[in-house]
């Protein structure tokens, strides 16, 4: 294979250096859609696009490859952090591919370099090489900056969808809110029982009077729920159910009602707990007498 003869020129970046303003009117001539757009993007995630055109026009004249890639890893992650528009960065890089090229052919006629063929097929691939390099770290860094925070927002809402609140070293609430989803009722279902274990919960009410809604899976995973902390050894009570969720649940296990004991409100139950409570702790002091 022929070895290729096209090296970083230090005229090249001197002509890029010497040019910066004419580079910078050119590039915001032919971004459209972008020019109007600088001064807020700096404005939101401090990213001089400018500047940056700059930047990675000289790493990719003077082919300093790792510096196009941690600077791809840098702007992929200042964009996805500041939830900035993809489009906007797609066609300004092609903004800048298109200048470099206008001003290479520039530098060409005016230093007389008179690349030949083979040169210049070199030159191209090695510019548009680093440019699709630096294409490429950009998406990926987005991409897994994205699909980061996505996971780690699942993550807090999964751990605010069992918000387990002990009052006392046996007894814990458990209150649910908005609809429960198969998704949200298989997390509940996983969590609760890890948690009952975890804490040594003795008895656990649930208050479901903030259900708005629970399909035939999601009770299907509910009841399953209810069979488990049996089976650890802990009282489930169930507070606040509405008519609507009554019957869904009714519609997978008529035997509901024999199998949890349920009241009204949570404030029902927390009084009968109380109650409970003070009962013990009044026999425990009769008996010492």
């Amino acid at each position: 294979m022929r070895e290729k003869s096209f090296e970083p020129d230090n005229d090249m970046k001197e002509f890029f250096l010497q040019n910066r303003e004419d580079f910078e009117k050119r590039l915001l001539s032919e971004a459209v859609n972008v020019r109007d757009k600088i001064e807020e993007i700096k404005l939101i995630g401090n990213i001089n696009l400018i500047e940056n055109a700059h930047k990675l026009a000289l790493y990719v004249v003077e082919q300093k490859e790792q510096e196009v890639v941690d600077f791809a890893k840098q702007e992929g992650i200042a964009w996805a952090k500041n939830q900035l528009t993809l489009a906007f960065k797609l066609e300004w890089v092609q903004t800048i591919r298109r200048t470099m090229w206008y001003f290479l052919s520039k530098f060409d006629e005016e230093k007389e370099k008179g690349y030949n063929g083979d040169q210049f097929y070199e030159m191209e691939y090695k510019i548009n090489s680093l440019i699709d390099e630096f294409f490429k770290g950009f998406f990926i860094h987005y991409s897994k900056y994205k699909d980061e925070l996505i996971e780690s927002q699942r993550e807090l809402v999964d751990n605010l969808s069992v918000p387990i609140i002990p009052i006392s070293s046996s007894v814990s609430i458990l209150p649910l809110i908005g609809t429960i989803d198969p998704y949200r009722a298989t997390i509940i279902e996983e969590k609760v029982l890890v948690e009952v274990g975890k804490m040594r919960v003795g008895t656990l009410i649930m208050d479901l009077s903030g259900i708005a809604e629970m399909d035939i899976e999601a009770t299907q995973h509910f009841l399953k729920l209810l069979d488990g902390l049996s089976m650890m050894g802990c009282r489930a009570v169930v507070t606040g159910l509405r008519p609507e969720v009554v019957t869904s649940i009714q519609e997978v296990d008529m035997d509901f009602s024999k199998k949890v004991e349920a009241r009204g409100t949570l404030q029902k139950a927390l009084e009968n707990y109380f109650r409970q409570d003070i009962s013990e702790q009044t026999g425990n002091i009769t008996d010492l007498v």
